[in-house]
């Protein structure tokens, strides 16, 4: 089997472990590393050890157009700040490489749908990295659901708690309104994404309310959402880059037979003699290091998709609607008034 030649465009926090994710999958290397400032991708080359052809240009763009052109590229993966990725995603669709792009996908709209309108066209191969999917609770959570451990799902909640200050490198731009967007879509749209893997039906109707604490940010940092579903359930969603604690990933799902509290379970279907919760020991969503983070089995998704030429689970089409959810949000936010689902 031929060699997947990947190409790592951007250079910061998250970018070494996308090419050290990359660099462990079998028949995988990484070709290529890119970003506006040469030190930082070859600083990104030299801590991760990979021999790669270094891309970048005081215009970014030209950068990227250049590496795009590689025919040794097969695959990029798109770390770049947040504003930044729909056009580069759109760019790749257009070159015919198939992507791996970091979350959000796009921070309005527009930019959302001619994204998702490019790869339909292009009909390449996506993922977005919602990579918790892959964390081994989230696994065990969906195989205990497959069970039917707890029943129908009838109320949900997931918090991303995850106080944010300046030791973070991309805090001048996640603060920004133009380039961090928003709570939700900066951050929150991982529990959104869980919220949505978890019940396992589209959210139809959210009403949502915001504040903040401090003057860091140019959007309100702390956001709450009540959400309803297609399937009848209901629901609770919120985000704070403020608060004051050790990260925090919750996860509460209440079902007809039984209820998951992160790795504790009560069910009366698969351990009908129980009197209080058992606990699962397994590795939890317990940190927001990236280091932390399963992206070896994300590429290793990613790359069996591509060569089986099928759909991932995690692509545009599906984030689509977890990012339309994140702008009705915002948009509840700034209206004050509960936002339908599909958006017009």
């Amino acid at each position: 089997m031929s060699d997947l030649g990947v190409a790592v465009w951007g250079a910061g926090w998250v970018s070494g472990e996308h090419v050290k994710a990359w660099e462990a999958v079998p028949n995988c290397r990484v070709v290529a590393i890119g970003s506006r400032k040469e030190a930082s991708a070859r600083k990104v080359a030299a801590a991760t050890g990979v021999d790669a052809r270094i891309y970048a240009d005081e215009v970014p763009e030209r950068a990227y157009e250049r590496m795009l052109q590689d025919p040794d590229v097969n695959v990029v993966s798109i770390c770049t700040p947040n504003h930044l990725h729909a056009r580069e995603g759109i760019w790749a669709a257009q070159a015919g490489k198939h992507f791996c792009i970091e979350k959000p996908i796009a921070i309005n709209l527009e930019e959302l749908r001619q994204l998702r309108d490019a790869v339909r066209q292009a009909q390449v191969k996506t993922v977005v990295s919602f990579v918790l999917r892959w964390n081994p609770l989230f696994e065990t959570i969906k195989a205990l659901l497959a069970q039917n451990a707890i029943g129908r799902i009838f109320y949900a909640e997931v918090d991303y708690w995850h106080g944010i200050g300046d030791w973070y490198s991309g805090w001048e731009w996640v603060t920004k309104k133009s380039s961090g967007a928003s709570a939700f879509l900066t951050g929150g749209c991982h529990a959104v994404d869980a919220i949505r893997w978890f019940v396992g039906s589209d959210i139809t109707e959210v009403a949502a309310y915001s504040t903040r604490c401090g003057q860091d940010y140019e959007y309100d940092p702390n956001v709450v959402a009540a959400v309803k579903f297609a399937s009848g359930a209901i629901g609770k969603l919120s985000a704070s880059f403020e608060c004051q604690m050790p990260y925090s990933f919750n996860i509460d799902l209440l079902g007809s037979h039984g209820t998951i509290r992160g790795n504790k379970l009560y069910s009366k279907t698969l351990l009908p003699g129980q009197t209080d919760f058992a606990e699962i020991p397994t590795v939890l969503p317990d940190s927001g290091d990236v280091s932390h983070h399963p992206f070896k089995g994300e590429m290793a998704h990613f790359a069996e998709c591509i060569r089986r030429n099928c759909e991932s689970h995690c692509n545009v089409e599906d984030a689509y609607k977890t990012h339309e959810v994140c702008i009705a949000v915002d948009r509840s936010v700034a209206t004050g008034q509960p936002v339908s689902l599909p958006l017009a």
